[in-house]
């Protein structure tokens, strides 16, 4: 039943002009907007081999969202692709996990927030990491290839390959040995 259901979410989302490479399980309740921002229509790209669980959110909103080979998103994950989101190959990132590619504007207090528009700040996440569970990566971060992010964790800085972080906000406590 599982591939019935991901078979036809691969045609429903195909249609919707997302691309979907080969092997690729989608599972129940999970969704996918390529969406506009400024006029300039969204991409979505997922190549082979991946694994998005259920009820995964990924909207675009004019930017690009490109999950490289082999990558899983667990349960309930939400990327925000305004300003780009890039995640390589072999990538595990688990449950309730939010990447956020987008900030408000919000110097002007004459002005309310919600009417001074978005900065947008690209988040790349190398090849053979783990995100841990809940863990919130904001606009504007690069995690390295190797990289491990304890639950929780709150990424607002750039983390070196192999690199171990946690907490909030994320701080580096080790390294991955060859």
């Amino acid at each position: 039943m599982l591939k019935f259901f991901s078979f036809l979410y691969t045609i429903i989302f195909k249609i919707a002009g997302i691309s979907v490479g080969k092997n690729v399980l989608i599972k129940p309740l999970s969704f996918m907007s390529r969406g506009f921002l400024n006029g300039k229509k969204g991409e979505v790209i997922i190549e082979d081999d991946c694994e998005i669980s259920q009820g995964a959110i990924l909207k675009s909103y004019g930017g690009k969202i490109h999950l490289k080979q082999n990558t899983f998103l667990g349960e309930y994950v939400v990327i925000y692709g305004h300003g780009n989101v890039e995640i390589g190959e072999n990538t595990l990132i688990a449950m309730h996990t939010c990447i956020l590619s987008s900030n408000h504007t919000i110097p002007d207090r004459r002005t309310n927030i919600r009417s001074q528009g978005d900065i947008l700040l690209p988040v790349k996440i190398g090849d053979d990491v783990w995100i841990g569970a809940g863990v919130k990566i904001l606009g504007g971060v690069e995690i390295g290839d190797g990289c491990v992010i304890g639950a929780g964790a709150v990424v607002s800085k750039n983390i070196p390959p192999y690199s171990i972080a946690v907490g909030v906000p994320s701080k580096i406590i080790g390294t991955r040995n060859d």
